[in-house]
């Protein structure tokens, strides 16, 4: 058989060196809109067209989960999930003094990290509130710390012109006209309490319009937990008005302007093709919970990363989360973990930036793409199973390839294999890449063409000449 020389070898990867730097909710929430069965998303999610729309240039934030809870480590939930009293749980606020929190030290912490912009809960579903509201004496200023938390994290954002995002939980263990009746993340009823829905939504208004109104400018309102399902467009309408800038998601009275999928609990979301709308997907570095838990088991590096490849790569935002002690410390796991994700998204972020996505280019299992002109990246977002991935339908040679994750140069072949010797097919192989060396993470390979993409799949006439495999 006459055999064609289409084979091009690049530098053996024995010499590759080592990646030496590299070591929520009961129920889930309302699911994002996606789109698991178009051709593609490669269009990419409509922009706002005014303020908001810094949310799509700063795609990768930190969420910071705060408060009481911090002190006992256990859970963000403490007091619901560990069946704590009212009584008993309120005591926690005189012990509240986190001298070593210094906001400067979290950002520092955030912009190594790579992340763009950061979102820290306001009032989670304890009540306690991290700010000097005039609607409960639940809150920071009646401790022993006596600072205003919200006020001094929003001077260091706007010194540094960080977006700063709010999150406010809708239910509330600690204000008595909040209906609690025993549905999912509430107190049972509360005898000392005097349940009435309309005055706690005056509460509720009233503390929003504290935190848009007193803190200068803020890019995000965050909310959680709304269990009545209540819709109320006017809320977010206030805010709109007094905070034009910042974008809602959708957990608060109307559908806001983005969608929320958590964890892992929504596989739609985590599977699909691409999205109606934006989406910011959330996830944090401790596998129990959000706020700090003081024997915390972590997720691998792998897990994140692949996780956040995934939304990147698909046009959507995301948020991951931390859980600061008692004092306001980030805790040396959870910092070193976003520190070395820092180090991976610098060596591959230019895959995300510009780009569109289109993850039907290829036929591959796991494989997410990303693409701009004459360049496509693959995303290998699934652990692979060999060293080698064929990419089909792709039958033309790259004109250069490169692994982004080490700069060093792919070895890539066009032939035939023999699994595709009915079609006489010959597709793009991607051979020899070091998925030992670099298995805590995701690999991503950019793939320069010369001519224009539309044109690298297309079928090739059957032959008897076809490149055989070496």
């Amino acid at each position: 058989m006459k055999r064609r020389d289409l084979l091009k070898t690049a530098a053996a990867f024995a010499a590759t060196p080592l990646f030496s730097s590299w070591a929520g909710a009961i129920n889930p929430p309302e699911q994002t809109n996606t789109n698991p069965d178009s051709v593609n998303n490669s269009v990419g999610i409509k922009r706002f067209g005014d303020g908001r729309d810094w949310f799509f240039e700063n795609r990768y934030g930190m969420f910071v989960h705060w408060g009481l809870y911090s002190i006992p480590g256990w859970h963000e939930q403490h007091q619901w999930r560990g069946r704590v009293t009212r009584n008993e749980y309120v005591k926690l606020a005189k012990q509240w003094n986190p001298v070593k929190f210094n906001p400067e030290q979290w950002l520092d912490l955030m912009e190594e990290a790579g992340m763009k912009y950061i979102t820290l809960t306001t009032k989670h579903h304890d009540g306690f509130c991290l700010w000097d509201s005039k609607q409960t004496q639940f809150n920071t200023m009646n401790t022993p710390y006596n600072k205003d938390i919200i006020g001094m994290l929003s001077d260091a954002c706007h010194k540094r012109k960080v977006p700063l995002c709010l999150y406010y939980s809708i239910a509330d263990w600690n204000q008595p006209n909040y209906p609690n009746q025993g549905r999912h993340h509430e107190l049972p009823p509360q005898p000392q309490d005097s349940p009435d829905w309309i005055k706690y939504l005056e509460f509720l208004k009233e503390q929003v319009r504290e935190l848009c109104t007193n803190y200068g400018e803020i890019h995000g309102f965050w909310w959680d937990m709304n269990v009545p399902l209540h819709k109320d467009p006017s809320i977010n309408n206030m805010i709109r008005k007094l905070q034009p800038n910042a974008v809602i998601n959708n957990r608060g009275f109307d559908e806001g302007d983005f969608g929320t999928p958590e964890r892992d609990y929504d596989n739609a979301a985590a599977e699909a093709k691409g999205f109606d709308r934006l989406t910011e997907a959330c996830q944090s570095v401790g596998m129990e919970s959000w706020g700090y838990k003081k024997d915390e088991d972590f997720y691998t590096d792998r897990h994140l990363i692949s996780s956040i490849d995934r939304y990147l790569a698909r046009d959507a935002n995301y948020l991951l989360n931390v859980g600061p002690t008692g004092e306001g410390i980030i805790p040396k796991e959870a910092a070193d973990i976003l520190k070395r994700i820092g180090k991976w998204k610098k060596s591959v972020d230019e895959c995300y930036q510009g780009v569109q996505t289109d993850s039907n280019l290829v036929n591959v299992p796991g494989v997410l793409v990303t693409k701009r002109e004459h360049t496509i990246y693959i995303h290998l977002n699934k652990v692979p199973v060999g060293n080698g991935i064929k990419l089909k339908p792709i039958n033309v040679l790259p004109a250069k390839a490169t692994l982004l994750n080490n700069g060093m140069p792919i070895d890539c072949a066009v032939n035939l294999c023999p699994s595709d010797h009915a079609s006489q097919q010959p597709y793009l192989r991607l051979r020899n890449l070091p998925i030992g060396e670099l298995a805590n993470t995701v690999l991503i390979a950019k793939l320069e063409f010369d001519q224009p993409l539309e044109e690298i799949g297309k079928p090739t006439k059957l032959e008897t000449d076809v490149e055989l495999t070496k």
